[in-house]
């Protein structure tokens, strides 16, 4: 690329250091301009570090004291010329380097543009790409392990095996095009049937992935349930480890939902508090438990918590009920008061949901709650497995678009039809996957994806 890009690639604000980032084939012009090393030699070595100063060349007035960075085409995150500006922190210092640098010949670079850069020269490909943006998001130590995976290539890996099986059927089906007068068809389309169900099966395991991988990425999203002064308030501030909920006696403190993110071994969960669930004939506290019950309804979990010094109501059971055919885990609240309710526990166990006794008030029982939503999710099965998990709706729209096409190709040699009819679903798969690494796709998706970065990455 003939332009050579700059930007600040620190976050914005005070801090031990600021990194301005410049790449392209100018870079090392731009630098021997501002940098004035305290080393007077001149030679770049890439992987090496010089000290000196920034300075305007206009004057020679120096802008800051800095180490500069340098990497050297093609062994740089951009596969160009590269330098990164070492600043001190602080917006002033680091604007002031920036201006410098665009001064001097450098343009600003857009959002993404050095992984855009990155992945248009070749050094990664595009759902490489994506697991970066992953990475920096990242809520939990689990997602950023997986984006880690993705960024090491093991989804490309994946992908390109599935490629290669498609290829080799492709292979055969070309020779039957090209020599028809070899009488092999029925032979070929048994062996390209087989091929096809192995690729079918292999398109499915990936795509069923998504529902843990969406969840390692969004959160797993839970909502605690309950009746007013059940313990959902205090449930969620023992859950936080501070008071963000209030606490009352009163009934229907809670009017709107809360949401915050805890992290359990490395998982991320979306807390909900909810209003509590109970008929009333405020109008306000009415629309806040319409939202609890439609949030409940999306949730992941739900968390359903009953006062066990009291013996079920109406309005516990109602909550039981809805319970019933979602994934949930019972919570039999403030056992500090009373520790067994054998009529509550009957009544409860007939849900064959898991439950816990807790006391929200002293943090007893929550480590066997965290226990207990690892195993509901099956984390722990994923961590010794070492799964590949689809995080990236895009990845599972086109892993879903490549099966179907399969699909066809299967109908296709089971209706006898001919064998080049059959090519052309295999061809549409292969370019279905060809969109998740970058073979194959539109510049306005290129654009789309890193659209989402921020500058400087």
């Amino acid at each position: 690329m003939e332009n050579t890009i700059a930007a600040i690639s620190t976050s914005t604000g005070n801090g031990g250091i600021g990194i301005i980032r410049l790449s392209g084939k100018n870079t090392f012009n731009i630098i021997e301009k501002i940098f004035r090393p305290k080393n007077k030699s001149n030679e770049i070595k890439g992987y090496s570090i010089k000290y000196g100063n920034i300075i305007n060349p206009k004057n020679n007035e120096i802008i800051d004291e800095v180490l500069v960075s340098y990497f050297v085409s093609p062994k740089s995150y951009t596969t160009e010329d590269m330098c990164e500006i070492n600043s001190h922190g602080g917006m002033i210092v680091e604007k002031r380097i920036l201006e410098i640098c665009l001064e001097n010949g450098a343009e600003l670079a857009s959002p993404g543009e050095f992984t855009k850069r990155a992945f248009l020269n070749g050094r990664i490909d595009l759902s490489q790409a994506e697991s970066i943006i992953d990475l920096i998001n990242s809520k939990s130590e689990m997602e950023a392990k997986e984006s880690i995976n993705q960024l090491e290539g093991y989804l490309s890996t994946k992908i390109k095996e599935i490629e290669q099986e498609m290829l080799d059927i492709m292979v055969n089906i070309e020779v039957t095009i090209d020599y028809p007068e070899y009488d092999v068809e029925e032979v070929t389309n048994v062996e390209a049937l087989e091929h096809l169900k192995k690729i079918k099966g292999l398109l499915e395991k990936l795509e069923g992935s998504f529902e843990k991988g969406k969840i390692l990425r969004n959160g797993i999203k839970t909502v605690i349930l309950g009746k007013p002064n059940a313990g959902k308030s205090s449930l969620l501030n023992l859950m936080l480890k501070e008071d963000r909920a209030i606490v009352s006696d009163i009934e229907g403190t809670t009017r709107d939902s809360i949401e915050e993110y805890i992290n359990i071994n490395g998982i991320a969960l979306k807390l909900i508090d909810t209003a509590g669930i109970r008929e009333t004939d405020n109008v306000i506290e009415k629309l806040g438990i319409e939202k609890s019950m439609k949030l409940a309804d999306s949730a992941d979990l739900i968390i359903a918590i009953f006062d066990n010094s009291r013996e079920l109501d109406e309005n516990d059971r109602k909550i039981l009920d809805f319970i019933k055919d979602k994934k949930a885990i019972i919570i039999l609240n403030k056992v500090d008061i009373n520790l067994n309710n054998e009529y509550n526990e009957k009544e409860i166990s007939n849900l064959c949901k898991p439950t816990i006794k807790l006391s929200a008030k002293f943090g007893n029982g929550l480590d066997e709650l965290y226990e207990e939503i690892l195993k509901l999710f099956q984390f722990n099965e994923i961590s010794n497995n070492n799964e590949l998990l689809i995080t990236n709706e895009r990845h599972k729209t086109q892993i879903r678009k490549a099966k179907e096409n399969i699909e066809k190709a299967m109908e296709t040699i089971e209706s006898l039809m001919p064998v080049d009819i059959i090519s052309i679903h295999i061809k549409e798969a292969l370019s279905d996957l060809g969109e998740i690494t970058g073979e194959n796709v539109s510049q306005n998706i290129i654009d789309e994806i890193f659209s989402k970065f921020c500058l400087g990455k």
